[in-house]
């Protein structure tokens, strides 16, 4: 262990000081940013439908891993039914379309009151809890959840809800691949620019002390149980319209898209892109969405690529516990 240690230490060298220019440099953090930006603009000119598909894949698992960032990466509760958050705004948008033959545009603020009641229903009494016991609880949420959606009639039971119609953006119709690109390009950006914001705050800033010592801040003041519960609530706000677009995006959904599975995956992408930090969340949802992929086409190592990927997993867990690209005061 030591050997491949001291290996992937002088190989990733070139990577630590690169990153340290980064870090320190904010010129060169703006540059970089414009150019991936400008990178992620110009990407459906040049690239094919297959690799625009995994690109929206990729930012689709980023706007969930920053929504839960709030929960985990911000505040240090343990979600493990993230899942359900997403479930009721993609749920929400669903009825509201087909049932009462409303818009997308209008379902949207139908769903974060939604997500909103949820939120404060399921959390105002459970936030009190702390580590195993608030993850059972959520775990609990999200199966209650998805049970339910198989179950009711006006959730289309086991089938789910199909032929959601697509909505229209100054009178364009979002059908195509690259529509969809483009609107989750700027979620993301949108959900960075909140992130960046929170974390920036007052607010943020007593999330970070209940993260580090709950009753250390209790003690100096701090609403711990408040502060928990609005970090709650916009977790679920920014799950439940990343279901909402998700919901009309694919024109259909069912309750196995999600499971514990979802949930899981998620929860993964926050951690291994480093708890709290914005950039390593969003590396680490990419990672998760694209390395999947490389490996699909190619003979015998197409069908065991999730085992190779689980393998990496481990590795990376091992040599880098705090995430790919963690806060500057954990690494």
């Amino acid at each position: 262990m030591g050997f491949i240690k001291q290996t992937c230490h002088t190989a990733l060298k070139p990577v630590r000081q690169a990153y340290g220019l980064l870090s320190e440099n904010k010129r060169v953090q703006y540059i970089v940013c414009a150019a991936l930006f400008a990178a992620m603009v110009a990407g459906p000119l040049f690239l094919g439908r297959y690799v625009i598909g995994v690109m929206w894949d990729a930012m689709f698992y980023m706007l969930l891993a920053l929504g839960l960032n709030i929960i985990v990466g911000y505040c240090g509760l343990c979600d493990l039914g993230y899942a359900a958050k997403f479930a009721i705004g993609a749920y929400t948008t669903g009825i509201c379309i087909q049932t009462f033959g409303l818009s997308f545009w209008l379902s949207l603020p139908v769903s974060v009151v939604m997500a909103i009641i949820t939120a404060v229903l399921i959390g105002a009494p459970t936030l009190k809890l702390r580590s195993d016991y608030l993850a059972i609880v959520t775990l609990g949420f999200a199966e209650i959840v998805r049970i339910t959606a198989r179950n009711l009639e006006i959730t289309g039971k086991a089938t789910g809800l199909h032929s959601i119609e697509r909505p229209s953006l100054f009178g364009l119709q979002l059908t195509k691949t690259e529509h969809w690109y483009y609107v989750f390009l700027v979620l993301v950006v949108a959900f960075i620019f909140i992130s960046y914001r929170i974390r920036n705050s007052r607010f943020g800033r007593a999330l970070a002390y209940i993260r580090e010592d709950e009753d250390a801040a209790q003690a100096m003041g701090v609403n711990t149980t408040r502060y928990k519960l609005y970090a709650y609530m916009i977790g679920a706000v920014l799950g439940g319209i990343t279901g909402s677009f998700y919901a009309v995006r694919m024109a259909s959904i069912s309750p196995t898209t999600f499971d514990f599975n979802q949930s899981a995956n998620i929860l993964l992408a926050v951690i291994l892109g480093g708890m709290g930090k914005i950039p390593g969340v969003l590396a680490g949802a990419a990672f998760f969405a694209i390395f999947p992929e490389l490996f699909r086409d190619i003979p015998v190592v197409g069908d065991m690529r999730m085992l190779f990927f689980g393998l990496l997993l481990v590795v990376v867990m091992i040599l880098r516990p705090q995430g790919l690209w963690p806060e500057r005061k954990k690494r």
